[in-house]
């Protein structure tokens, strides 16, 4: 695992969450969750379907409000509008406008964010050579391909720089050469500064975070760096210590 710039304990806390409980009906997603990030970190979230992944990033992003306990983003309590601007935000489900091209797209929500003139045309180019998409800037996004779209919604969420990126399946549907490329950019903005929070169910992605929290049936089975949870359950890789540590009901 890269070192990066979160070493330091007395680092900000961009997140807080603090026990939090979120039902949908009778049926528990969320379970008295609690977990702090710091900025410079690389956080994964590593768990199978249903296990309460996606329910989280939307209650942290401020889509969706707790029943119970409390989320702080920057030390603002979510949700609150004012944070859009800090941070970017890639969802599972690609939220494009099909009708217009991906330039478009890109301006669109470029002004969303404040972003103008010439800032703004070097941070499309900028964000679209990064997910190598620059080729089919003016193509409609209804041509694009499922996995262009996913890249073209990286694109945007990285579009004004954010001091947080959270991002749900990021590389899902991107082929491996690219998602190695992708990879390395996200290891570089965090040995910048910049605060990341993802989802996957890809072992050797989790292997990469600085941190990794099992998510098990809407509860935090563990909350450490992949090495120390290797320590803890015995197990040579990830994939084995989530099945020793994440494999009962929870903590």
């Amino acid at each position: 695992m890269a070192m990066s710039v979160m070493a330091n304990n007395e680092q900000e806390t961009v997140l807080s969450i603090e026990s939090v409980t979120r039902a949908f009906g009778s049926r528990m997603i969320l379970n008295g969750i609690s977990l702090d990030v710091k900025r410079g970190e690389l956080l994964g979230l590593l768990g199978p379907s249903g296990s309460g992944k996606t329910t989280l990033i939307k209650l942290i992003t401020g889509i969706d409000r707790t029943d119970r306990g409390e989320i702080r983003l920057f030390g603002e309590r979510m949700p609150r509008l004012a944070m859009l601007s800090r941070f970017g935000y890639m969802a599972q489900s690609d939220a494009l406008y099909n009708e217009l091209s991906a330039k478009q797209n890109l301006q669109f929500f470029g002004k969303l964010y404040g972003l103008q003139g010439t800032r703004l045309t070097s941070r499309i180019q900028a964000a679209m050579g990064m997910v190598d998409l620059l080729d089919h800037l003016d193509k409609s996004v209804a041509a694009y391909s499922g996995g262009m779209k996913r890249r073209l919604s990286l694109a945007i969420a990285l579009l004004h720089e954010p001091e947080l990126l959270i991002l749900d399946e990021p590389t899902v549907g991107i082929d491996p050469v690219l998602r190695l490329a992708i990879w390395q950019e996200l290891l570089a903005m965090r040995d910048k500064g910049t605060t990341i929070i993802l989802t996957t169910h890809v072992m050797d992605e989790a292997d990469r975070c600085d941190r990794i929290g099992l998510l098990r049936e809407g509860r935090l089975t563990a909350v450490d760096t992949p090495e120390a949870l290797k320590r803890q359950s015995g197990k040579a890789t990830i994939e084995e210590a989530f099945i020793a540590l994440g494999g009962g009901a929870g903590q």
